[in-house]
C-alpha cells in the first residue's frame, strides 16, 4: 500500500516537472509545436505528450491550432506572467519606501496584496528589535481578521458587504460594516491580536494613477510596544506619509476639495 502511495506521488512530480517543460518549450518556440515535435524534445511518448497538453489546454494554458494541430501558451499563461511581473514591479518600488519606514520606526514593514478574499504578505523590511513579531512573509489570511485586509476592502470593494451577507465566515458583520467606514475616513487601519495573540498590524492602502488600490504597507510589531500616543503621534503619521509617497510612485494625484 505504501509503496503503490509513492509511487503515485512520484508519478505526480514527474508529472508537474515535465508540464513546467512542456510550458517552456512552447515559450522559447517562434513556431507552434506540434505533439510529435514536442514528444522530441521532451523525450516523451506521443501519447504522455497529448494528455499533457490537453490537461494545460483545460486550464487555458495551452491553446491549439485547429489547422494544422499545433500548440501555443494560451492567454491564461501570459496572465499568469502578468501577475508576476506585476509583483516584482510592486516589491522593487515599495522595498525604498519600507527600508525607510523600518528604519525611521524600527518595526518590521510588509507589503501585502489582496487575493480575492484573502490578503498576502508579498515582502518584509525587518527591524532590529531583538523582540519581533512573527515572519509573515508568503503567509495568507482572510481579509476580515488584520489591518491589511480591511484597509484594502474598504477602499476598494464598496459591494463586497452586500456579497458578504450570504457568507457565514464572518462573525459580525454590522460591527464590521462600521469599522470598514471609520477605517475609510481615516485611511488607515489598526488591529491588535488579528494575525495573532499580541501582535499589532497598522496598514495604509497604496493607490496607483486610476486611484485603484493595488496594495497596502503594513507594519506588524509587539503589541506592548504600540502604546496609543505612539500609534497616532509616531506610526500613523508616518506610514500615511508613506502610503503617499509610493501611490505618487504609481501615478495616483490626491484630489483636494
Amino acid at each position: 500500500m505504501k509503496t503503490a502511495k509513492r509511487e503515485r506521488e512520484t508519478y505526480s512530480v514527474q508529472a508537474v516537472i515535465k508540464a513546467i517543460e512542456l510550458l517552456e518549450v512552447l515559450s522559447s518556440e517562434h513556431e507552434h509545436a506540434t505533439v510529435p515535435h514536442l514528444a522530441s524534445r521532451l523525450n516523451l511518448s506521443r501519447n504522455k505528450i497529448f494528455r499533457l497538453v490537453a490537461t494545460l489546454e483545460a486550464k487555458g494554458l495551452v491553446e491549439r491550432n485547429e489547422e494544422n494541430n499545433s500548440f501555443h501558451l494560451g492567454i491564461q499563461a501570459f496572465e499568469m506572467a502578468q501577475h508576476i511581473l506585476k509583483s516584482a514591479s510592486l516589491i522593487r518600488m515599495a522595498h525604498p519606501i519600507m527600508e525607510e519606514l523600518a528604519r525611521k520606526l524600527d518595526e518590521a514593514v510588509y507589503i501585502t496584496v489582496a487575493n480575492n478574499d484573502e490578503v498576502l504578505f508579498l515582502d518584509m523590511v525587518d527591524s532590529l528589535q531583538q523582540v519581533k513579531a512573527v515572519d509573515m512573509v508568503g503567509k495568507r489570511f482572510p481579509f476580515f481578521t488584520n489591518a491589511a485586509g480591511k484597509v484594502i476592502k474598504s477602499l476598494s470593494s464598496p459591494d463586497f458587504l452586500t456579497r458578504g451577507r450570504r457568507r457565514r465566515d464572518i462573525p459580525d458583520l454590522e460591527a464590521l460594516e462600521i469599522e470598514l467606514q471609520e477605517i475609510r475616513r481615516r485611511g488607515v487601519a489598526v488591529d491588535f491580536n488579528g494575525l495573532g495573540e499580541g501582535v499589532c498590524a497598522v496598514a495604509v492602502a497604496i493607490r496607483d494613477y486610476a486611484g485603484k488600490v493595488v496594495c497596502a504597507l503594513t507594519l506588524l510589531a509587539p503589541s506592548f510596544r504600540m502604546l496609543q500616543g505612539r500609534l497616532e503621534q509616531e506610526v500613523i503619521p508616518s506610514m500615511l506619509e508613506g502610503a503617499d509617497t509610493l501611490s505618487r510612485k504609481f501615478g495616483y494625484t490626491r484630489a483636494y476639495a
